[in-house]
């Protein structure tokens, strides 16, 4: 189970990265959505290493109630374009710098995925503005 966020009810924004070593890359969006009051979990959960439970937990995000999904990942950034093509919420996905190209792999690897598989991309280690992007995602009429 991942950590609950600051909010009232059902969490929103299900946040997922692969290993625990990213938490300290993607906490900047913690604080931006308890500021506004946004509801929040947070797991650990690879695309690679335990592909199953993660397809689960995306694919049953609409299930508990989740209306946003903010994935990061670094190096080949498969986290958010798997967790795109197992549900039809919005994600959005966070390039981690990492590696000899320092996050570059892992912005195009996001921001390049098939039609159908859509992903919202912040810049290289934003996820500060993934969480405002989540925000307005929620706040739309």
């Amino acid at each position: 189970m991942g950590d609950a966020g600051w909010g009232m009810g059902m969490p929103d924004v299900l946040i997922v990265v692969g290993s625990e070593s990213d938490k300290p890359r993607i906490e900047p969006a913690f604080e931006v959505l308890s500021k506004a009051g946004v509801s929040y979990e947070f797991h650990v959960s690879s695309a690679h290493r335990q592909p199953e439970e993660t397809g689960k937990l995306v694919s049953g995000a609409r299930g508990k109630g989740f209306k946003v999904i903010i994935a990061g990942a670094g190096l080949s950034a498969a986290l958010p374009g798997y967790a795109s093509s197992l549900t039809d919420l919005p994600v959005i996905g966070v390039p981690f710098a990492s590696g000899p190209l320092n996050g570059m792999d892992a912005l195009l690897a996001i921001a390049q995925l098939p039609p159908g598989v859509p992903v919202g991309t912040v810049g290289i280690d934003n996820a500060k503005n993934a969480a405002h992007l989540a925000i307005r995602i929620l706040k739309r009429p």
